[in-house]
């Protein structure tokens, strides 16, 4: 059973151009390598053979998980949220108690997670920590260097 996970519509798109680009360039070029491998003789010795069946393997892994991905894969309305509590796309700003700074995180799912953009994956532990809560809220998360706690200072969309 595949297991659900929300995306942004350009988030689900940019999953699906993944998906394309390697059923429809990767793949024929594994076959393509495996031919070329095959034609120079002797399998039973032959490396380049092993090597390019072993790539079309994981390859074709990569492709069956990101179809997996795909079929439970949901778009999240973001009209229909509730500004109320952070869920997932929630743009959040937060305060970290001990130093002061403010920061403000988009929660997305776990492929869109990019740290540099602002995007922080909702599997992620102050992901977890943040979900649910509301502006005024504080959140104690459990991270490698102890517990961290946040002010939940704004949520928008």
């Amino acid at each position: 059973m595949s297991k659900v996970s929300y995306y942004t519509a350009e988030g689900l798109k940019k999953l699906r151009n993944e998906l394309s680009h390697l059923k429809d360039v990767e793949r024929p070029k594994a076959s393509q390598a495996i031919g070329e491998a095959r034609d120079k003789g002797d399998l039973s010795e032959n490396a380049e053979y092993d090597a390019a069946k072993e790539a079309q393997g994981m390859l074709e892994m990569k492709i069956s998980k990101m179809e997996e991905i795909l079929s439970g894969a949901r778009v999240i309305d973001e009209s229909q949220l509730d500004l109320t509590k952070v869920l997932a796309l929630s743009k959040v700003k937060i305060k970290n108690q001990i130093n002061g700074m403010e920061m403000t995180y988009t929660l997305v799912a776990e492929s869109e997670a990019d740290l540099a953009t602002g995007k922080i994956s909702v599997n992620s532990p102050i992901g977890k920590g943040l979900l649910g809560k509301s502006v005024g809220d504080t959140a104690e998360i459990q991270v490698p260097n102890g517990i961290m706690k946040f002010d939940i200072l704004e949520i928008s969309r």
